[in-house]
């Protein structure tokens, strides 16, 4: 739309001949300053690599060629002793008819796809041998594999095309159903959501000239662009967004799936095919797709809407954030004003908020002002000031997204337009093992340096326990493209102390005769 303000956000990519086009020659000065930059952000990420073998039980690394604005795990596929099978949705993005993009033809100008591709992990089975064999070979097999196969301009083996979806517009959001793992739903710059089918939904090739997909639901309510904002239910087939207009849109799609969406008892797997679990009317046109209008249209925020999420017990009780630094509270069933509105819960713009599924009163927060706080919806009032249980600083940019560990209800992770995902666990503030490193932030876990510039989305896998998915754009680092990676961190540095001290103790009469032998 013409004359609109650009995302404060900054997470729209550019194609390097256009980032270079619109930015001439400027003093030695700024070229200095970004020079020290970039030396800065090679220089900490030389030190990360170093660490990757100690600091991680499984990494991929996969180059793409134009950025992704959004990654989400999908369903299992297959589980077995050696690999997993899983999907993964992904966007990516191309502007230009001249880029080829990843694995596939030339593209149209503002093409946008969503992809669906495998995922598969290979887990390493070590036997017994000795206890300091066994530890030691663990530790070389996740080098040698993991490691010496590892460039930054490549694409892992480990992530494979399925499918490719001719978006119509970018990709800004990608949720799933967790009522049927066949079901996503997408944002774009439209007023609109899109729901698909990703089964039935045909396999497309991005040649020049292609058509766009048809999306097999079009959720309509919203006035202006809805960019970012959106959410599926935990418990019922619904669905959340906000947008520009300020307002937050509920939908029911139950009426629009047929009974094979949540049948236990229909027997097809996710991804057994068949037909399309979307009922269309007839009526509809080809062009357009079918259209569901809004169950409730919700107004209390002054200014955009930056995420949205349901509570994990009430399909009929959710929050929303947005860029006038509000927190709001919305019951469904008392009526479409906020229920309790926190009016200044952080000092900048909201761009992401999560309701935490192992307990019902904590919702987080991450805010352009380079933090995140938890906040206790029992100790929030109504046109009160954000009083948050904790402020988690960590980050040197602002806080792009957030989200609960699904493995351990007390931890959390952060991802920044400083290019790094932080791992949290608000029980260790307070506790002896921050003194153990003063100058590290209260309650930071673990921080994840894998990529070179701003970390525009991540999730934790629920199949794969203590496993995320990351992207970043980096646009900024390398004048284009962007960084998928799959990673877990080392097992030893989240599960119990105990139990971790308890192991490392039966290597110590090993490790002292190898030493005394040597």
């Amino acid at each position: 739309m013409e004359g609109q303000v650009p995302k404060k956000r900054g997470r729209k990519p550019k194609p390097k001949e256009e980032k270079d086009h619109q930015q001439p020659q400027q003093g030695k000065m700024k070229e200095g300053k970004r020079g020290q930059h970039a030396a800065s952000v090679d220089e900490k990420y030389t030190q990360w690599k170093s660490l990757v073998p100690v600091l991680y039980d499984w990494l991929a690394n996969h180059n793409l060629v134009w950025p992704s604005l959004s990654c989400r795990w999908g369903p299992q596929l297959e589980q077995a002793t050696y690999k997993n099978r899983q999907r993964l949705y992904l966007s990516e993005q191309a502007r230009s008819s001249s880029s080829v993009l990843g694995f596939f033809s030339t593209v149209k100008d503002e093409i946008f796809r969503l992809m669906v591709v495998f995922q598969t992990p290979l887990s390493l089975l070590i036997v017994r041998l000795s206890s300091l064999e066994s530890l030691l070979l663990s530790t070389y097999l996740r080098s040698y594999l993991f490691w010496s196969q590892f460039n930054e301009e490549a694409r892992s083996p480990f992530v494979k095309k399925y499918k490719t979806i001719i978006h119509p517009g970018e990709v800004n959001r990608i949720r799933e159903l967790p009522q049927n793992s066949r079901i996503v739903a997408t944002h774009t710059d439209s007023p609109d959501v899109l729901i698909w089918d990703v089964e039935t939904q045909p396999n497309r090739h991005a040649v020049l000239g292609a058509s766009n997909s048809r999306p097999d639901l079009i959720l309509t309510g919203h006035q202006e662009n809805a960019e970012f904002a959106l959410a599926m239910c935990p418990t019922e087939p619904f669905v959340l967004s906000g947008g520009k207009d300020k307002s937050v849109v509920l939908w029911s799609i139950q009426d629009h799936i047929t009974s094979s969406a949540s049948d236990p008892a229909s027997g097809k797997s996710p991804g057994s095919g068949g037909g399309s679990i979307i009922k269309r009317d007839g009526n509809d046109k080809a062009v357009d797709g079918p259209t569901v209008g809004p169950r409730g249209i919700y107004q209390g925020h002054d200014d955009t809407v930056e995420d949205v999420a349901f509570s994990p017990s009430s399909a009929q009780e959710f929050c929303s954030v947005g860029d006038d630094s509000c927190l709001i509270l919305w019951d469904a069933r008392v009526g479409t004003s906020p229920v309790i509105k926190v009016e200044k819960a952080q000092n900048a713009d909201l761009h992401s908020v999560d309701w935490s599924p192992h307990d019902s009163n904590f919702i987080l927060t991450g805010s352009a002002d380079n933090s995140v706080c938890m906040f206790d919806r029992r100790s929030l009032t109504s046109n009160g000031v954000g009083s948050h249980v904790h402020k988690f600083e960590g980050h040197k940019a602002a806080v792009l997204c957030v989200q609960w560990c699904p493995d351990k209800a007390s931890v959390f992770g952060s991802s920044a337009e400083d290019g790094l995902l932080n791992i949290w666990d608000y029980e260790q503030i307070g506790k002896e093992t921050d003194a153990k490193a003063p100058g590290a932030p209260a309650g930071l876990f673990f921080q994840h340096a894998g990529h070179r510039d701003k970390v525009v989305d991540f999730h934790w896998n629920t199949h794969d326990p203590w496993t995320i998915v990351s992207v970043s754009d980096d646009c900024e680092t390398s004048g284009g493209g962007g960084t998928l990676q799959i990673w877990r961190m080392s097992d030893l540095l989240y599960r119990p102390e105990e139990e971790v001290l308890e192991e490392l103790q039966t290597f110590k009469t090993h490790v002292s005769q190898c030493t005394a032998k040597n």
